[in-house]
């Protein structure tokens, strides 16, 4: 490694204590056992998740404590094997990276906290892939010392919570300690020594006069750039030579495949490093939660601040881009002439939310009236790049008028993205005795929503023509201020029959103001026959209503020879390409499973799943008018649409449209697999666990085979491994514990396409492999901790992609079959990332 100064870091804070005395005994570990008390998937008061009707796993904030990243999502990822994320994206996903539950969209998993609906994420993934089309809740802006615990709802509960509940629930229950508090300091960084990260963060407790409590959480992060790949197939060979004619002739401008060639100074090109990976950024976050019980009625209070900047390498640009004669050097912008350009995207996001609400009891009702308003902004900037347009008009005018001075600016405001939601909540609750085995359960409530979404316009040069390279600004075209309101309202009844039966009736009806209403519904049922075996079932129906982003976004999306409009469903140009208005998803749900307790201790819990998803939404390939500058079949009606868009594109011989629609239908089901066992042992204690989860998605239907195409049909079906297993073992002795975390991938792959024509597209595959996730600590007082460890210890990375064989590779073509741009580029869609190792250090202190 070259560079260990985060690790460093986090290593010297530890020596000083190295030498503390070792007097106190050290707390030992706690794992969740099935006891806690649960709020999610149920109204009933007091329910442990090990007697809950519907799946619920429950992670406790010493199991999110194991895990070296400070990051909600990779936390979850290493625990929860139906859980997927992602784990690097391009342009602006990298700044606000996804997770999947089941296999299915990030966008039908409901995200809360403290049982309170999280806003979404302003940012929509418009790459094609997985995670295309997500504008979930970011939960990379919930700290993890801030989480008491997170519930797991792993079945459809739409009918229960509303919208986006298809795949199931996530809760996130803050810390509500009135005392004591913990300081956190984490160093590490990957195997080659990128991506190198600092993380500090701190919990404290106040009590609130005699009956009330504050807790507040402060977390800062920053982490620098990865990297991926060895340099520019445009450029060089692999070996990292640049392209010569036969002949040897260095001199020229024109493309590696045309008769002329590079110019000398492209030899000394150092090239690697330029690809970006993950994104570069500094993160700080400020939490808190707050209650005060004023006797029958409490108060309570939580929110967020968050402010992060950052900072992700865009698609190289070759040394003849930005010249107003490719074959002329002394025509380039700047320098690029002789080392290229490497733009960059900037982004600085501005997120906040918080609740007011007041819960207690009245006459025998029990109530909870809460307000909920959230907010995500991104603004948005193009740097170290240039307006290609400009540059050469201005060029071209200078020689006919020596008083213009070619120029272009080489940074750019490109607009920004602003997502609000307003949720006004009423939940009441009321138990009567029926003469049944335990009293009925009655609840109903009310919501009310207010969303809106907008975009706002670039500066100037951002939209001079096409822009900044990389990133277009978005333009007077693209600007939107859209709006809907939800009036919701549930009805919830449990009851317990007979002792050991319970079942749950659940029904809900809502409103939309942008395309109608809905009424779903949920039964839920458990008989436990013993103390060791219980069955359960669950049949609901559920919907997703379309994100405003999905509805309402639209820019250009721009590499180095492509341009790809993503036009907004419904609008006049999208009509033109029979792209209309979104209308909401539905699906239906069954599941069934049995909970076992064959001896003392031990918890094992089997769960099945058929999830069915009518008219969903989906991010529809590309309408070609253009490729490699040859008109295709139906390309003029695609340029009409441009054209209607109001947009020019770059000079670049690919060119096309795309949009999002409710193109397929889809069936997904799978297996739960969880089993827990503690172990006494003489010398101390052992905590085993296994999970795993089995899930395939298939599509039943697709309605628009030529724009939703087998490639993209693959991210739907393939791109996720079918299998995920975690073996776990937490030991514990004295002060001393090891956590050794195990995870088992299944085969990923998606369908890939070569650049060369006539060569058929291929599977690229990711095999199965197995990540090992190791940390050891050591308590030097009952107050401090020192923690080292790995998660993919043994450094393990996806494969490449395959070079072509059998074919005639031209010099600054892609030998791949997938077509990268880049020499030993990984293939992006593994679960487990293209960074390899990472290794970390943390310190912890406690009080």
């Amino acid at each position: 490694m070259k560079r260990l100064s985060a690790l460093r870091l986090s290593l010297a804070l530890a020596s000083s204590w190295s030498a503390c005395a070792m007097a106190q005994e050290a707390q030992v570990p706690q794992s969740d056992d099935g006891t806690a008390i649960i709020v999610t998937g149920t109204r009933a008061v007091g329910m442990q998740a090990a007697e809950s009707a519907a799946p619920v796993q429950v992670l406790s904030d010493e199991a999110l404590s194991h895990v070296g990243q400070p990051n909600l999502n990779q936390a979850l990822t290493q625990i929860v094997p139906s859980f997927t994320a992602q784990t690097q994206g391009t342009d602006m996903s990298n700044f606000s990276l996804s997770a999947r539950l089941r296999g299915l969209s990030p966008n039908h998993t409901l995200v809360m906290v403290n049982g309170k609906r999280r806003h979404g994420s302003a940012i929509l993934q418009v790459i094609a892939g997985p995670f295309g089309g997500s504008a979930a809740p970011s939960i990379d802006l919930i700290p993890p010392d801030a989480v008491s615990r997170i519930e797991i709802l792993q079945e459809g509960a739409a009918a229960q919570y509303g919208t986006d509940a298809i795949a199931g629930v996530m809760n996130i229950i803050l810390k509500d300690s009135s005392e004591g508090g913990s300081f956190k300091v984490t160093g590490g960084q990957y195997y080659d020594s990128e991506g190198e990260m600092l993380s500090v963060s701190g919990n404290v407790g106040f009590k609130l006069g005699e009956d009330g409590y504050f807790n507040l959480t402060g977390f800062h992060r920053r982490q620098d750039y990865t990297t991926t790949g060895t340099g520019q197939v445009a450029i060089s060979d692999i070996n990292g030579n640049p392209w010569y004619t036969t002949a040897g002739n260095k001199t020229g401008y024109t493309s590696p495949t045309g008769s002329g060639y590079y110019d000398p100074a492209w030899a000394g090109l150092d090239l690697n490093g330029i690809n970006g990976g993950q994104a570069k950024s500094t993160l700080n976050i400020l939490f808190y939660n707050m209650g005060y019980d004023f006797g029958g009625v409490e108060l309570y209070s939580f929110g967020d601040v968050s402010h992060r900047l950052g900072y992700a390498y865009q698609g190289y640009r070759v040394p003849s881009r930005i010249c107003a004669t490719a074959s002329n050097p002394a025509t380039c912008f700047g320098d690029t002439g002789t080392y290229g350009m490497v733009p960059q995207q900037k982004v600085e996001q501005k997120e906040y939310s918080f609740t007011i609400g007041a819960k207690g009891e009245a006459s025998g009702w029990n109530y909870d009236l809460s307000t909920t308003y959230g907010s995500d902004k991104n603004n948005i900037w193009t740097i170290d790049s240039a307006n290609r347009s400009l540059w050469i008009n201005s060029y071209n005018a200078s020689l006919t008028n020596a008083s213009i001075v070619p120029n272009t600016p080489t940074d750019f405001y490109d607009g920004f993205f602003k997502n609000t939601q307003l949720t006004v909540q009423a939940d009441i609750r009321k138990e009567f005795d029926l003469g049944m085995a335990q009293p009925l359960t009655f609840a109903f409530g009310g919501e009310y929503r207010r969303e809106t979404y907008g975009i706002g316009q670039g500066d100037y040069y951002s939209t001079y023509l096409e822009g900044g390279q990389s990133f277009p600004g978005y333009r007077a075209s693209d600007v939107v201020n859209a709006k809907r309101q939800v009036k919701a309202g549930y009805i919830d009844f449990i009851l317990t029959p007979l002792e050991g039966w319970s079942v749950d009736l659940a029904g809900r009806y809502e409103d939309y103001s942008d395309f109608g209403d809905t009424t779903i519904g949920k039964i839920t049922t458990r008989y436990d026959f013993s103390d060791a075996f219980a069955i359960r079932g669950t049949a609901s129906t559920g919907f997703r209503a379309p994100t405003m982003a999905e509805s309402f976004y639209s820019s250009t999306n721009v590499g180095p020879t492509s341009a790809i409009l993503q036009l907004p469903p419904g609008s006049a140009a999208a009509t033109l390409l029979g792209f209309p208005a979104l209308k909401p998803e539905k699906s239906t749900n069954f599941s069934g499973g049995i909970v076992l307790r064959p001896i003392p201790k031990l918890a094992v819990t089997i769960d099945g799943y058929y999830i069915k998803i009518k008219d969903r939404i989906a991010l529809t390939a590309p309408l070609y008018a253009l490729i490699s500058g040859t008109l295709q079949p139906g390309g003029q009606a695609v340029l009409d649409a441009i054209a209607a868009r109001g947009v020019p594109i770059d000079n670049v011989p690919t060119v096309g449209a795309a949009s999002f629609t409710n193109g397929i239908d889809t069936r997904t089901w799978g297996i739960d697999f969880a089993a827990r066992y503690p172990v006494a042992l003489d010398f101390g204690k052992l905590d085993l666990s296994l999970t795993a989860n089995y899930n395939k998605t298939t599509i039943t239907k697709n309605k628009i085979p030529t724009l939703f195409n087998a490639t993209s049909e693959s991210y739907i079906e393939d791109a996720s491994p079918k299998y995920k297993v975690v073996a776990g073992i937490l030991f514990t002795s004295g002060r001393f514990t090891a956590n050794l975390r195990e995870t088992f991938y299944g085969k990923s792959s998606v369908l890939v396409t070569s650049a060369i024509s006539g060569v058929a597209p291929r599977d690229g595959v990711v095999k199965a492999t197995g990540i090992t996730d190791l940390e050891l600590g050591y308590d030097f007082t009952d107050s401090v901790t020192f923690s080292v460890g790995s998660n993919n210890l043994f450094n393990k990375r996806p494969e490449k992609p395959k070079l072509l064989t059998g074919v005639t590779v031209a010099p600054g073509q892609s030998p791949y079959e997938n077509g990268a741009t880049s020499w030993n580029s990984y293939y992006g869609h593994g679960a487990y990332g293209t960074s390899g190792g990472y290794y970390y250090a943390r310190l912890d202190f406690k009080f």
